[in-house]
């Protein structure tokens, strides 16, 4: 895997604040050093397999505004850096990195939307074959920063490693099934479904202004797909929030599949497409904890979540926010009966 960046000595140093009579997560997790993944993985005796995808080329060849490259970093000091407990422990963690876009990044700094479709297709290339290498070693992957692009080559690679179509639920104010017109952030789930990797694609929480009719319409008659709204739940309360995550896992629960969580649907979170307007930070954990619950949930993406965007905002809570949303899913997960 020549992308994969592992981690020097220097770098555990620089990452995990010791302290006295304490023990943090990442004193007790495994990280990645050397090349040879494959026999790492296959000595690791723990479930999660955490790696970042330091990239904004699918962002911004969707016409969005750049910087989901900045999550990983500040998710990683944080995450390493909670408390060892009975409930999360280090050792159920492989730290496995981060893939290195900085060539492609470097490449599209002034890229055309053409040129920047054809980085995504090559960002899908490179992701696909290491996650498919995690699942196919009975991991779960977990899967930070990044555009909604990545959702593609996850699929992918779910499916490739179990040998069949899979399906997935996502909550998010998008669709991000518009038409395959090149690869981007918005259409991840559309490539995956047309090429026959996907086959139910549960959505949660999508915003009725920010989904164009024509992609409405097809979601309403497709029976591989099912569309539950932000508004049926939050404005014309037709079901409550647990009764739609339960309606959204029991239409994807009969076989394995993705989790998927599009920060922008929280609301006050920096993405590319911020939202005063969304769930709240609650509302998502209990999603992703019920999700980590079912055991046919293979693994777990958290795209779109940004430090500082490019237009110069910043949020300096935003690592921490997909801490706890990691969390969230490895508790359901570790608590599965």
């Amino acid at each position: 895997m020549p992308y994969l960046q592992s981690f020097e000595a220097q770098d555990l140093q620089s990452l995990i604040s010791r302290r006295t009579g304490e023990i943090k997560l990442g004193e007790c997790c495994l990280f990645f050093q050397g090349d040879d993944m494959k026999n790492a993985l296959a000595a690791f005796q723990g479930k999660f397999v955490v790696i970042g995808l330091p990239e904004d080329i699918g962002v911004r060849a969707n016409g969005g505004i750049g910087g989901t490259q900045t999550a990983w970093l500040p998710f990683l000091k944080s995450f390493v850096n909670i408390q060892e407990t009975k409930q999360l422990s280090g050792k159920d963690f492989f730290i496995l990195g981060s893939i290195n876009f900085e060539p492609l990044m470097k490449d599209s700094k002034d890229a055309t939307i053409e040129k920047l479709r054809e980085s995504t297709a090559r960002i899908d290339d490179i992701v696909t074959p290491v996650i498919q290498e995690i699942i196919s070693h009975n991991k779960i992957p977990i899967v930070i920063g990044g555009g909604h692009n990545n959702a593609y080559p996850l699929l992918k690679a779910l499916s490739s490693a179990k040998g069949k179509t899979i399906n997935v639920v996502n909550l998010d104010a998008h669709s991000d099934f518009r038409q395959s017109e090149g690869r981007h952030s918005g259409n991840g789930f559309r490539y995956a479904y047309q090429e026959g990797y996907l086959k139910k694609y549960a959505m949660l929480g999508l915003h009725e202004a920010y989904n164009g009719q024509h992609i409405v319409d097809e979601l309403q008659v497709n029976n591989d797909l099912q569309p539950l709204f932000f508004e049926d739940v939050f404005l014309r309360n037709k079901m409550t929030w647990s009764d739609a995550i339960s309606t959204s896992l029991s239409f994807v629960k009969q076989d394995s599949f993705g989790v998927e969580l599009d920060v922008d649907c929280i609301e006050n979170v920096l993405s590319s497409a911020a939202t005063p307007v969304g769930i709240s930070t609650q509302q998502a954990l209990q999603y992703l904890y019920q999700c980590g619950l079912n055991p046919d949930a293979s693994y777990l993406h958290l795209p779109e979540g940004i430090s500082q965007r490019t237009d110069g905002w910043q949020n300096i809570f935003t690592g921490k926010l997909l801490n706890y949303l990691v969390q969230a899913f490895c508790k359901g997960v570790t608590e599965r009966k």
